[in-house]
């Protein structure tokens, strides 16, 4: 990890999952710059005087993978430099004084409802209502000090706009992780040190047993494959660029490797070279 103080880009505001993951990863002082979405927090680490690294998630092991995030990391000119899987643990938060038979609303983001169903069905009384994001909902009971309303956010939420939790860890599932990547610029994946994971792009040439063969190569490498996700090509109906991740034995032939896809893809990028992410508890 860096020892400096860093300035971390990441979606949402203060007190958001991405912060929380962002903190565990570095275990060192950074400071946090806010993006409202995912596309102005490529922008921010894009331009140096912004931030100098950025967070963002991929994928969850409820929701799934986050397919505009692909995109956005396909296109930007970002590499992964890191990964950390952080479990998401949801807390019902209110103004102090406040219980549950008070609350007529509550207010996160639609991933963060989705994942406490089980928790709402108990109080059918309560209409659920879909935001921006999980700290943000948080932010706003405290800014306007609505009565009557609480939030789906995390306990650094609670802290950071002084707010109580009235139920603790409501998520359905308790196996609930995201996997978030860490984003530098000016980053050349082959030069990189000591790496363990790997993650590229590419899009198969339009031939019969293609992808067959571009899995054979990896095969004959040795290669461990973790990922393997396709999203749509915008502006080409049907066609399909392939993510993948995967571990190799000796990261030294990673050169070699490329250039033998090369002889299968019409396109292949070099996502990131880096460590296997830990685990860690938010």
């Amino acid at each position: 990890m860096k020892n400096k103080r860093n300035r971390i880009a990441i979606q949402g505001i203060k007190g958001a999952f991405h912060e929380i993951a962002a903190r565990a990863y570095h275990n060192s002082p950074i400071d946090i710059v806010p993006a409202t979405t995912f596309d102005q927090l490529i922008t921010f680490v894009e331009e140096e005087h912004e931030a100098e690294e950025g967070i963002m998630a991929i994928e969850n092991t409820i929701a799934g993978s986050l397919l505009n995030n692909y995109r956005l990391l396909n296109e930007s000119s970002l590499k992964i430099t890191g990964e950390i899987y952080l479990r998401i643990r949801h807390q019902l938060l209110v103004l102090p004084g406040e219980n549950i038979a008070d609350i007529r609303e509550v207010h996160s983001h639609p991933v963060a409802i989705a994942q406490c169903k089980k928790f709402f069905a108990d109080h059918p009384g309560i209409r659920l209502v879909e935001s921006q994001d999980t700290a943000m909902s948080a932010a706003a009971i405290r800014a306007n000090k609505i009565k009557g309303q609480a939030a789906i956010a995390s306990k650094l939420a609670a802290e950071n706009f002084d707010l109580e939790i009235i139920a603790s860890n409501i998520e359905t599932n308790k196996e609930n992780f995201t996997r978030f990547l860490i984003l530098e610029r000016n980053i050349n994946p082959i030069e990189q040190k000591d790496f363990e994971k790997i993650s590229l792009s590419l899009v198969a040439k339009h031939e019969v047993g293609s992808l067959a063969r571009i899995l054979g190569v990896l095969e004959n490498f040795q290669a461990n494959l973790t990922k393997i996700q396709s999203t749509p090509i915008i502006g080409k109906a049907f066609k399909y660029c392939f993510f993948m991740d995967f571990v190799m034995p000796n990261p030294t032939q990673l050169s070699v490797l490329l250039d033998v896809l090369k002889n299968y893809t019409a396109e292949v990028n070099l996502l990131g070279t880096y460590k296997k992410g830990n685990y860690h508890e938010s």
